[in-house]
């Protein structure tokens, strides 16, 4: 047998001198802009290499027919289309994007020539991820390239195995592939912020659920379609505790019907109770009151799990999910490889063809700023799913207006080009605000973000048994929006017509139906320390605006859209 130290030794050897069948071709490098040291930044300590440890990886076997999966996505999201949701069901659209049989067969060959064993791999229900669980050394020498280490974050337990060097596959395996998970994107560990203000800001009597419910206008409203359902997502161990839940509609509940029991918990929850998880599920069951709700947890535990990643996967794995989602989560744009990224983006397609809403918090950061320039987060900056920007009230002590507040994220993209919803709006806001910052800081042709707003600051919650006040950050504004969301969606279903789905171009061609907080302005780099100032109609503080319920309802049922009870299969040409 060897001895411990011959058998380190071999396991660093081992890449450079076992050859595989495929590894005589020509290797390319996949997500070679994926920024390798980010995670210094980030708060991870490399600590030691990884020995024959257990990985677990994702391999993304490219889709086919994308350009008519995008051509639908936009035809079922555009008001002014005939094709207003006319949703597909999760057959059709794995139907239409399934990877061919040659790019599974590539992928599958190339695994099992280098060693993986097929009974530790899982592919998903269209086969466009195969999911292994492999040594850390058969990882090593299939991804040529890639030298695994443990990381520890300094100010958590989190500890996770990544590679610190990118990674390469045979030209032709690189032919069928997007990318492989769990080697180099480091978890996003976000964290609520707290108030840096002074003075009249701090005497607010709090934000809880009838002051929301006034502002936007959703009075005693509550859900009454059985089979309508919205969902909080939660990430590396964040759960809630039902007796928070009904502790805190004990306190905030009154003057509304609504449940005081989460529907329906996907992954695990146990264990104490966290801030952000009570802060999303209280509220999105506080504004889209009375419908079903879901709390879709991952875990995040594996070592090179990427949770985000993980629950995307799960999404298009599941045919039936949730109509609405709200995430708190974000990463930072210069951190991710565009592969990732337009692979996840078609993700966020799948899901708004399915007619499912996708909300991201757009951070706590402002503008953000790295290196001297704003720093878009990533997903809110994609194009295929709604960003929630924050606000406060003007007056600490009413709720008759609103002001976009310093930390609310925003800005624009450095990858993603400006969609047309938004091209009208975002051009009147660089044409005409007179307060823009210095060109060098942003891109002026991106994708603009958030797309709409609510308050997000000075939040009462109720975690494990204690009510806690002060809570703020965008992750409190989204929950408060994906729940009126819900009830929109809700009248709707009431109505025979089919879930709103992606709702950006709806919510840029009824801006109407919103309120539009004009001043204030979100963080940024240099002196002042800003980056954008509200404006009139659409800005990168409070996107188009907050929500203004019953206008919000009356323009969406005004919209077609078949019924849910029977659906409309539309006949694909491809």
């Amino acid at each position: 047998m060897f001895s411990s130290k011959y058998f380190f030794i071999l396991a660093i050897l081992l890449p450079e001198i076992i050859a595989i069948p495929f590894s005589k071709d020509e290797r390319v490098f996949l997500e070679v802009d994926h920024d390798i040291e980010q995670w210094q930044s980030a708060g991870w300590k490399l600590t030691h290499r990884v020995f024959n440890e257990r990985v677990r990886l994702a391999f993304a076997i490219k889709h086919q027919n994308i350009a008519k999966l995008e051509e639908i996505f936009w035809s079922v999201s555009d008001p002014k289309s005939e094709e207003y949701g006319r949703h597909l069901n999760i057959k059709e659209i794995n139907n239409l994007v399934k990877p061919t049989d040659e790019s599974m067969n590539v992928v599958k060959s190339w695994l099992q020539e280098g060693g993986v064993d097929s009974k530790h791999c899982n592919e998903t229900m269209n086969s466009d991820y195969i999911i292994c669980e492999i040594s850390s050394v058969i990882a090593e020498i299939l991804l040529n390239g890639a030298r695994l280490y443990r990381f520890h974050h300094k100010t958590t337990s989190k500890s996770v195995i990544r590679s610190i060097t990118h990674y390469s596959v045979p030209r032709e395996v690189a032919k069928h592939l997007d990318f492989v998970g769990g080697l180099l994107r480091f978890p996003a560990l976000n964290t609520l912020k707290s108030s840096k203000r002074s003075g009249a800001d701090f005497v607010h009597v709090g934000v809880y659920p009838a002051v929301l419910r006034s502002r936007y206008n959703v009075s005693n409203t509550v859900g009454m379609y059985p089979n309508n359902s919205q969902a909080v997502a939660q990430f590396l161990e964040q759960h809630y505790n039902p007796n928070d839940l009904k502790e805190f509609f004990a306190i905030f509940g009154r003057g509304f019907k609504h449940h005081s029991d989460v529907t329906k918990v996907v992954g695990p929850n146990s264990g104490r109770s966290g801030i952000e998880a009570s802060l999303d599920v209280q509220y999105i069951m506080s504004l889209g009151a009375n419908i079903p709700t879901w709390f879709w947890s991952t875990a995040g535990r594996h070592e090179s799990q990427e949770p985000f990643l993980e629950w995307i996967i799960a999404i298009g794995n599941m045919s039936e999910v949730p109509n609405v989602f709200s995430v708190s989560y974000g990463d930072n744009e210069d951190s991710l490889s565009v592969d990732y990224m337009n692979r996840i983006n078609v993700e966020f397609m799948k899901a708004g063809v399915r007619g499912i809403t996708i909300l991201f918090a757009s951070g706590d950061n402002g503008a953000g700023c790295h290196k001297n320039k704003f720093r878009p987060n990533f997903p809110c900056s994609s194009p295929y799913v709604t960003a929630v920007g924050g606000t406060a009230f003007n007056n600490p002590f009413g709720i008759d207006g609103e002001y976009g507040y310093e930390i609310s994220g925003g800005g624009f993209s450095n990858v993603f080009k400006r969609p047309s919803y938004q091209e009208s709006a975002v051009n009147y806001y660089l044409q005409n605000s007179g307060k823009l910052p210095n060109a060098s800081l942003y891109s002026k042709t991106g994708r603009g973000y958030p797309d709409i707003s609510a308050v997000c600051n000075h939040f009462w919650i109720v975690n494990n048994l204690v009510p806690v006040p002060g809570v703020m950050g965008t992750s409190a504004s989204t929950p408060t929006v994906a729940g009126i969301i819900s009830l929109v969606n809700d009248m709707r279903l009431q109505n025979n017509k089919s879930p709103m789905g992606f709702i950006n171009p709806f919510l840029y061609s009824n801006m109407k139906s919103l309120y539009d907080p004009t001043s204030g302005y979100n963080e940024g780099c240099g002196e002042p320390d800003r980056g954008f100032y509200a404006f009139v109609g659409w800005d990168p503080v409070t996107g188009c605006g907050t929500p203004n319920y019953p206008a919000l309802v009356e323009a969406a049922l005004k919209l077609g859209g078949n019924s849910p009870h029977g659906h409309d299969h539309r006949l694909l040409t491809i």
